[in-house]
């Protein structure tokens, strides 16, 4: 019996039968850069983001508020009855008095600090949400690329299937004609339903998939576009993981906003201070109104009484010296103390947790260049083991075990070779975003590397794999 290479049955299976599911067709594919703009322009996260900064940075016209002149105006409405035992006497007065206040910090201290406070909340502020704008990066990348991993197994899992599925029929065949026994069938027909079960939910896996871009995105897809397997995989540039921390510590968003959450605690801690300083304040005040509002129906030093309307104006400065105000001034100064601290605290736990992330995601990168060098070597060396595996399997020095095994050990190692694909892609997104130099253009880049007319089940596998599968069919069948 003429061998067939397992990997050139997966190629026949997925080209010829199309298992479970057709690709879209062409015009029903999406990229990687459209998916993020879908991302951007409908993602419920990033839209309650910006609605978060727009209130938050109105803090700062409301602590300017504090140090702009502030006008006011009134009036006052009264009926006064006055009466007397001796003599006998009732007198009624109504009055009615309008009045405008203008009044113009001086010397405010405490809401200078309250302003400088604002100023650093809302550079926080605009730098988080710059964090999430960027994370939104990422995470399109990785819900596109979750879709892609979960098509390469499936893939992957449909053409095992059908391996199981080819050597289950032989197996039979051997059996009928009394080359093996019984235990030989059963033993496939196991390790295909094992397979025939490990498709299902591949399929699901990628049901999954696909709705994770629908919550992320607001729209249904039908397909993506796939990544080539020509994508350069290199080592981060520079290779050097000082310089790639070097720059999280100076560019890495999150750890920006920690830095202006420490100066908007400092500034807390000044204006609370300041609340035991005095203020001066300028106060100009007009009012105009009825005689009996000023008192004036009264005879006066001459001896005579005034019934017309009144106008009076006042200019002055208001000084106020803070003396005591029950331990409230001194509590609020403790307390910004320790908000200070933990703001402190909190952003040198965060910069750790950065140096570490970028480090770790470093060695990742590198870890993953040779990870897909392994992983795609590793899948001829099964290959051949599983060719070696079938011959003795032919002249009796192998069972049929040995043979499942070395089918399962070669479609492992397709599956764990597109993993490492995506995850070295991943990984370059994620050491990006820990430097703070993840941006839309990094998407773009990727972009360039993908197949509009990807097929995860004839594109699963690298091109020179598959070229040599379908020799080796060909060369089987002549």
């Amino acid at each position: 019996m003429l061998r067939k290479l397992s990997l050139a049955i997966a190629v026949s299976w997925a080209t010829n039968a199309m298992a479970l599911d057709t690709p879209a067709p062409l015009s029903s594919q999406n990229g990687l850069v459209s998916v993020y703009q879908e991302a951007v322009d409908n993602n419920a996260d990033l839209a309650a983001a910006r609605a978060s900064y727009s209130a938050q940075k109105e803090v700062v016209p409301q602590a300017r508020a504090g140090l702009l002149p502030n006008l006011s105006g009134g009036a006052e409405s009264s009926n006064v009855r006055t009466s007397i035992d001796r003599p006998s006497l009732t007198t009624t007065r109504s009055a009615v008095v309008y009045q405008a206040t203008l009044a113009q910090p001086l010397f405010r201290i405490d809401r200078w600090f309250q302003l400088k406070a604002a100023e650093s909340i809302n550079e926080q502020a605009a730098l988080q949400l710059s964090a999430t704008e960027q994370n939104l990066i990422l995470q399109s990348a990785n819900a596109y690329f979750s879709v892609l991993r979960a098509q390469d197994t499936l893939a992957a899992t449909k053409a095992e299937e059908a391996a199981f599925k080819r050597q289950l029929d032989q197996s039979r065949e051997r059996f009928d004609v009394g080359l093996s026994d019984k235990t030989d069938v059963l033993q496939s027909q196991a390790s295909f339903d094992t397979a025939r079960a490990n498709r299902m939910l591949a399929q699901r896996q990628v049901e999954d998939a696909f709705e994770a871009l629908v919550t992320l995105t607001n729209r249904q897809y039908i397909a993506i576009e796939g990544m080539r397997h020509s994508l350069p995989i290199l080592p981060p540039m520079p290779n050097d993981a000082k310089a790639w921390v070097d720059t999280a510590a100076q560019q890495n968003l999150n750890l920006l906003a920690s830095n202006f959450a420490v100066d908007a605690a400092q500034e807390t801690l000044k204006q609370r201070k300041a609340g035991h300083a005095p203020t001066v304040d300028a106060v100009a005040q007009y009012k105009t109104g009825d005689n009996d509002a000023f008192g004036l129906t009264n005879p006066n030093a001459l001896n005579q009484r005034y019934g017309g309307p009144v106008n009076q104006t006042s200019i002055g400065v208001q000084l106020n010296i803070p003396i005591y105000s029950g331990g409230l001034t001194s509590s609020q100064v403790r307390e910004s103390y320790s908000r200070l601290d933990q703001t402190e605290q909190q952003r040198e736990q965060l910069r750790r947790q950065v140096v570490e992330n970028t480090r770790n995601l470093h060695r990742a990168v590198n870890t993953d260049v040779e990870q897909v060098k392994a992983r795609k070597q590793s899948i001829i060396s099964n290959q051949s083991a599983l060719e070696a595996t079938e011959i003795g399997y032919q002249v009796g020095t192998r069972n049929i075990v040995d043979v499942l095994d070395a089918q399962r050990q070669l479609y492992n190692s397709v599956r764990d070779y597109n993993n490492s694909r995506y995850d070295y892609i991943l990984d370059n997104l994620r050491l990006k975003q820990a430097a703070g130099t993840l941006s839309p253009g990094d998407l773009d880049a990727l972009s360039r590397y993908l197949k509009a007319d990807y097929n995860p089940d004839k594109d699963f596998l690298p091109p020179d794999l598959a070229k040599e599968a379908a020799a080796n069919i060909r060369n089987a069948g002549s």
